[in-house]
């Protein structure tokens, strides 16, 4: 049976290159999450007011919708 030791920490363990490929994991989930953002915020802000209504918003929502996806 196998299994996996999920307790130990592996971040440093692979030196230079480790912290390298860890940065641009960061920047690639950066600009994935802002991208899923501006999507978000251009899709609402294409619906009618009526339309927004019957989802429960108003023009003033759209950004907290858009930002409520990382983290803020």
């Amino acid at each position: 049976m196998a299994a996996l030791d999920t307790t130990r920490t592996t971040f440093g363990s692979f030196g230079l290159v480790g912290r390298i490929g860890a940065t641009f994991n960061a920047w690639v989930s950066a600009i994935v999450e802002w991208n899923d953002a501006r999507i978000t915020r251009n899709t609402l802000s294409g619906l009618s007011d009526r339309e927004l209504d019957d989802i429960g918003m108003c023009r003033g929502d759209i950004d907290d919708v858009a930002l409520s996806g990382r983290g803020y």
